[in-house]
């Protein structure tokens, strides 16, 4: 489905992805951790065309995408969550869900409402501004992904800035659109509740893929990695670590 080949992409003289290689099955859920700075988002920008690799092949259902531009691989299906969701002053929710969407038919964007758990309409017509909280614009960028049925949708720490009692309800959503939509989804987060529902954890460790297989297989190499603390934070029952 998602092929990577002897990936690399580097900044001056270091290597910030260094010679990934992995295929992604269609359909299933994957989370993607290790250390901060060890290029996880780095490969998650590759991926969506937001970065170019130096060198390397990024196939996508066959497709040689390496070189597209970010518009030709959202139009093949690929979508792109950001940890921090962009802000616009004077446009309102159902702006960008209408876009998202391709449609402005009111039921039809109730139905995305509550596909990914808001039940106010007033909420439509919410200024996408500095105004929202850390959860409203979360929701409001996962509506706008979800709106466009991805087939590949990869989320950049999605926990940031919510509090803890959305967490597993994110969760829930993901694995839900993920089984019912047959959405490849890829998730890069710290957050062990997000890698608990993975089908396959994958941590990158200085550029490098340096484990792919179940929870259980990465927390003794994620244990050893003190730099981002993971005792705290993977180790344990404690599922709010952010970066």
């Amino acid at each position: 489905m998602l092929e990577l080949k002897d990936l690399y992409f580097s900044v001056g003289d270091r290597n910030i992805i260094d010679g990934i290689n992995y295929t992604f099955e269609k359909g299933k859920f994957y989370g993607i951790t290790g250390p901060n700075g060890s290029g996880k988002t780095t490969l998650a920008k590759l991926i969506m065309g937001i970065n170019t690799p130096n060198a390397g092949e990024i196939r996508f259902g066959g497709k040689e995408i390496s070189q597209w531009p970010i518009t030709e691989r959202a139009r093949e299906g690929i979508a792109y969550s950001f940890q921090q969701p962009a802000r616009f002053k004077g446009i309102t929710f159902r702006d960008l869900l209408a876009m998202a969407a391709g449609t402005d038919d009111e039921d039809m964007l109730l139905a995305l409402l509550r596909r990914v758990g808001i039940c106010s309409l007033s909420f439509l017509d919410k200024p996408v501004d500095a105004k929202l909280s850390g959860g409203e614009i979360k929701k409001i960028e996962l509506a706008t992904t979800i709106a466009r049925n991805p087939r590949l949708a990869i989320y950049d720490e999605p926990d940031t800035g919510i509090d803890l009692w959305t967490i597993q309800p994110m969760v829930r959503l993901l694995k839900r659109e993920q089984k019912e939509h047959g959405t490849t989804t890829i998730v890069v987060s710290h957050n062990r509740a997000f890698l608990e529902a993975a089908d396959i954890v994958l941590m990158i460790n200085e550029g490098k893929l340096a484990y792919r297989g179940d929870l259980q297989g990465a927390l003794p190499m994620l244990n050893d990695l003190s730099a981002c603390n993971y005792r705290k934070c993977v180790g344990d029952r404690d599922v709010g670590c952010y970066r």
